[in-house]
């Protein structure tokens, strides 16, 4: 348990350092400052969050420019919450604090079962809908394959992530293995982007990371990945949707809908969307996430 706190704290001060650390706040996309207080949102409001995201933390503006443009569109102010972790958001989004929200596939599926989270759409990134779990390792590492990471330090990005922490857990599940009894110490570190960082810094052994992210940062920002290399990479999962809370009013939701599954015909949104590497936003089926649910039960069957 020490070690895993002294890992931590570590993985802290790069993360903190690097200017990752930052308090929550509902920004008003007009002037993007910070409300203060909890006071009860402004009705008429469409208040979004953005989790799952498929580049790094450094593209939110990009984020809160997609929500600008549909504002802009809709006629309905958009507030941009902001929020990390996955739970918390699934949590707003079952209690009616946030109406809309990117997340990750994992979240979604247990909001879907939890609470009839439903979804709006999904981004069409580099031609497809899918994305993959990279497990990653310092360039110089003599890892040839994951086995090779038992009994090391490993980074998962959030606890319900799919590629971050599901998908690796099920990796060592089907080794008879669980994260507990397979590394020596394991941190979270909230975020794909941290997590390539946390590995190319040496800090941990290993990660577990979105495709999409890493494959944008060696697109953009060689530099960042070239001191990680891929162990190994996943089969293809349903990549992270666009979601809406059960209540939301069925006009709201066409007109939300409409904006962003067309904002690729129009010039302006076209613009917004390259800058965040997605070609397109798409309709999805709620089929499309049951391998995730595959995962989740197959998981949950183990012997503890």
């Amino acid at each position: 348990m020490a070690s895993r706190r002294h890992l931590g704290w570590w993985v802290a001060l790069i993360l903190f350092s690097a200017g990752c650390a930052r308090p929550e706040a509902t920004i008003t996309l007009e002037t993007d400052a910070a409300s203060s207080g909890e006071a009860a949102p402004e009705t008429g409001v469409l208040r979004f969050a953005v989790g799952g995201m498929i580049t790094p933390k450094e593209g939110m503006a990009y984020y809160r420019d997609f929500l600008r443009y549909i504002q802009e569109k809709t006629g309905v102010k958009v507030a941009y919450v902001d929020r990390e972790g996955y739970a918390e958001i699934n949590e707003m989004l079952r209690t009616g604090q946030l109406e809309v929200a990117f997340v990750c596939s994992g979240p979604y599926v247990d909001g879907h079962r939890e609470f009839g989270l439903e979804l709006l759409a999904a981004p069409q990134a580099y031609g497809v809908t899918v994305y993959h779990s990279y497990i990653i390792v310092p360039k110089a590492s003599p890892a040839v394959t994951f086995a090779d990471l038992r009994g090391k330090r490993f980074a998962f990005a959030d606890p319900l992530s799919n590629s971050g922490k599901l998908v690796p857990t099920y990796m060592l599940a089907k080794m008879g293995e669980t994260p507990e009894s397979f590394f020596k110490e394991f941190v979270f570190t909230r975020a794909h982007d941290r997590s390539i960082k946390a590995v190319a810094q040496e800090v941990v052994d290993g990660a577990a990371v979105d495709s999409l992210i890493w494959e944008y940062l060696n697109a953009v920002d060689p530099e960042r990945t070239a001191k990680t290399r891929i162990l190994e990479k996943s089969p293809p999962y349903a990549i992270p949707p666009i979601v809406v809370a059960p209540g939301l009013a069925a006009e709201l939701k066409t007109k939300v809908r409409e904006v962003v599954l067309g904002a690729h015909l129009d010039p302006k949104g076209r613009a917004v969307l390259a800058k965040m590497k997605i070609d397109r936003f798409v309709s999805i089926d709620d089929r499309a996430y049951d391998s995730v649910r595959e995962m989740q039960a197959w998981i949950a069957k183990q012997p503890r």
